[in-house]
């Protein structure tokens, strides 16, 4: 089984809304044996607030099922329980390697690296751009249950 941990500055845009995409894919490809995912943020600002209402309106427009979601934070633990830890743009990135300190075993990844593109995930929080954040969030994370069904599937060969 591979443990996924979705990361973002808050918690209550970006990384929740990967989670329920995610959970989306692995509930509607009868994957649910091979996943679990959570996610959680870098900072303590939107500690305990459930997701933003435009990113669940958003979710919901898309017909993605939306679980209960208040905002947590990482910590090493959480390095240490995950096989995967996703987050959305390079500030992320670096704010988990002070939080984790570093990341010896190269668990953290961009989302869109998995797409083969280089590129970051705006916070919609600030530009307003939800829809454009469910499409580069949808296009990596089944980018990333691809791969991972993929790789699950060779070790199994």
């Amino acid at each position: 089984m591979y443990n996924i941990l979705f990361i973002c500055y808050g918690n209550i845009c970006r990384s929740p809304m990967a989670e329920m995409i995610f959970k989306d894919l692995v509930y509607k490809n009868n994957k649910k044996f091979m996943f679990n995912c959570e996610s959680k943020a870098t900072s303590i600002e939107e500690l305990g607030n459930p997701i933003y209402p435009e990113a669940v309106n958003t979710l919901k427009k898309h017909n993605i099922t939306i679980e209960k979601h208040y905002a947590t934070k990482t910590t090493k633990e959480d390095y240490k329980r995950n096989d995967y830890i996703i987050c959305m743009e390079e500030k992320n990135y670096y704010d988990l390697i002070k939080i984790y300190n570093g990341d010896p075993e190269e668990k953290i990844k961009l989302l869109m690296t998995f797409t083969k593109r280089e590129e970051e995930i705006e916070d919609p929080w600030y530009t307003g751009r939800f829809e454009k954040v469910y499409e580069q969030i949808k296009e990596g994370c089944e980018a990333l249950f691809d791969n991972l069904v993929n790789d699950y599937y060779d070790k199994e060969k």
